[in-house]
């Protein structure tokens, strides 16, 4: 089903903050392996799978990079539920990259791939990322392209395609020997099939096919700034990390996150980070929960309702062997609890808003060579 993708991308993403791209200093990745398992489990959905990444450079100059991820969705959501039955389905994404060094830009070119039963997803990107000012500044270009078919289980061939436009422009600039700050702007466009062929919404108390705008114009800014906070004299390292991202669109939403962070090392070979996020949007200008008259764009979906979030979490990463200038082996564990809480989304059966909470699970191992 094409409206669990959302959260089945979460069980790999919801740990970190969303960004508008992240502009960073310029240098070839490291050689790297890594293996990971991630779990989401919240609102009647569990979504939980491996995933596997390889890189390695060539020539000094050259790294190409190969990943897979898998989803197993199982999803019993209030949405679903209420209009339908319970199901099951696996999603697969594979994607293929090349990063090449060119003097003080990093080129970075992906393709990738997304296949289930009734979505199939095709993305191109490529990435500029320039050093400027002595290194103490770094730009980052990017583009990408994506191109989705939509289909629906017991209808043949496919019920709608849409495509998508993304441009991000970041800066991170170097503030002192111990903090930075970087600024990213991304910019999408969206045209075609916006909405889902399963999803219904609810006019005057009756349920009929939602019916969603063809096109969408969505722009997001995020500001960060990090610093090394130790003191005077400790041995454990300490720093400090604050992102703020605004978000706003065409259909009439704004949204709002705010994620605070702190890292220490706790031990030789230990790290610990620690974080909390918080979210907020107001409800699209079509959205109703249950509304009065029927109009030519209505939609129930409550990913466009009025809502927060709101969540604390914690990774801790261990080295298992090191060996400088040769190998790296770590593990990472980390886990952050969601509140959902919707203030324009009822639950059909009592009439009260709906609200859940979700955990996120993801453990990482990880090797340089």
């Amino acid at each position: 089903m094409a409206a669990i993708r959302n959260a089945a991308k979460a069980a790999g993403l919801a740990v970190g903050a969303v960004a508008a791209g992240t502009a960073q200093a310029v240098d070839l990745p490291e050689d790297r392996a890594e293996t990971m398992y991630h779990l989401y489990d919240g609102g009647g959905v569990i979504a939980q799978g491996p995933a596997l990444l390889v890189r390695k450079s060539m020539l000094d100059r050259v790294s190409l990079s190969g990943s897979w991820y898998v989803d197993a969705v199982s999803n019993a959501s209030i949405d679903v539920v209420t209009t339908a039955s319970k199901f099951k389905e696996v999603r697969n994404q594979g994607e293929l990259g090349l990063d090449y060094v060119v003097r003080d830009s990093l080129i970075h070119v992906s393709g990738s791939r997304s296949v289930e039963p009734d979505y199939q997803a095709s993305t191109v990107s490529i990435d500029l990322t320039q050093d400027v000012f002595g290194g103490m500044t770094t730009v980052l270009l990017g583009y990408s392209h994506a191109d989705d078919k939509v289909g629906q289980h017991g209808t043949p061939g496919w019920v709608g395609t849409a495509h998508h436009w993304q441009y991000r422009l970041g800066v991170t600039q170097i503030l002192t020997p111990r903090w930075q700050a970087s600024a990213n702007l991304e910019s999408i466009n969206d045209d075609g099939y916006l909405q889902s062929p399963y999803r219904l919404a609810r006019v005057f108390g009756s349920y009929i096919h939602e019916s969603a705008p063809t096109t969408r114009e969505s722009k997001a800014l995020k500001l960060s700034v990090t610093g090394d906070v130790t003191p005077e004299g400790a041995n454990n390292r300490r720093s400090l990390r604050a992102d703020y991202r605004y978000y706003w669109d065409t259909w009439g939403i704004r949204g709002h996150t705010l994620e605070l962070a702190y890292n220490r090392n706790l031990a030789p070979g230990w790290l610990l980070e620690s974080f909390v996020r918080y979210y907020r949007q107001n409800h699209a200008l079509f959205y109703s929960d249950n509304a009065p008259t029927q109009t030519l764009y209505v939609s129930r979906n409550r990913e466009l309702a009025t809502m927060h979030d709101f969540g604390p979490g914690v990774t801790v990463s261990y080295t298992l062997r090191s060996i400088p200038g040769k190998y790296d082996v770590k593990l990472s564990g980390s886990y952050q609890f969601i509140d959902f809480h919707y203030a324009d989304y009822t639950r059909p059966d009592s009439g009260k808003p709906y609200s859940y909470h979700a955990s996120v699970f993801n453990t990482v191992l990880s090797a340089t060579f």
